[in-house]
Parts: C-alpha cells; structure tokens; sequence
C-alpha cells in the first residue's frame, strides 16, 4: 500500500510541483489550497504525512500544524514546513508548533525526496 501525502498551499505551481514529484516516486497526494482546505482533507482519511505552505489565506501553516496536532489520530504523523521563510524565528514557530521538518522554496524535487523517505520510514 502507497502512503499519502497532503500537500497544502495556496500557489498551484508548488502543488502542482509536489505532487508530481511524489507521485512519480509512488506516492499518492492529496491537495489542499490553503489550511481549512488541508484540515478539512484530514477527515475520514489515512494520511500518513503533510507537506505544508506557511503563509496562505484563511489559514496559515502554524495554525494548520497546531489544530493537526490536536487530533489524536494526526497527532504523530510528519509535517513538513514547505515556505520561502527561512528565518530562524519562523522555523523555532513551526517547531513549536509540532513541525518535523522545514525546506526553504525553491525546492529540489530530490532534496523533497530525500527529506519524505527520511522521515516517512
């Protein structure tokens, strides 16, 4: 059985990039455009990670992160903070927010790669 990955965030090119990227590597993906859209996704579905945007409308990745973290059936699973902030303020946020990981865009599909089958044993 294929893992599946959630992929927030608001820009379709990214989506769209990710999900190619993770598909071709035998993943199924799920795309969600912003926070309520990817919480609303984790209902009554197996995720096994997610790959999320920091800033976006309605919700951004902190509080997607946070409220994912609540639920006792998404509470250990890997989240990915995939944003254009790289600061180290931001990154201590989804830290403490419960992120598992952080990749600064642009991205290289095979640095995604490689940071999914890491944290997805």
């Amino acid at each position: 059985m294929s893992k599946t990955i959630l992929s927030v965030d608001d820009s379709a090119s990214i989506r769209q990039m990710v999900s190619m990227t993770l598909k071709k590597a035998g993943y199924d993906v799920i795309e969600a455009v912003d926070g309520m859209d990817g919480l609303a996704k984790t209902k009554g579905r197996e995720i096994h990670m997610i790959i999320t945007d920091l800033n976006m409308p309605k919700m951004d990745g902190i509080t997607l992160i946070q409220k994912v973290r609540t639920d006792p059936k998404l509470k250990f699973i890997p989240i990915i903070m995939l944003t254009t902030e790289s600061q180290a303020e931001k990154k201590q946020q989804g830290k403490s927010a419960g992120a598992t990981g952080w990749i600064v865009k642009p991205f290289k599909p095979d640095q995604l790669l490689g940071v999914v089958k890491k944290v997805l044993r």
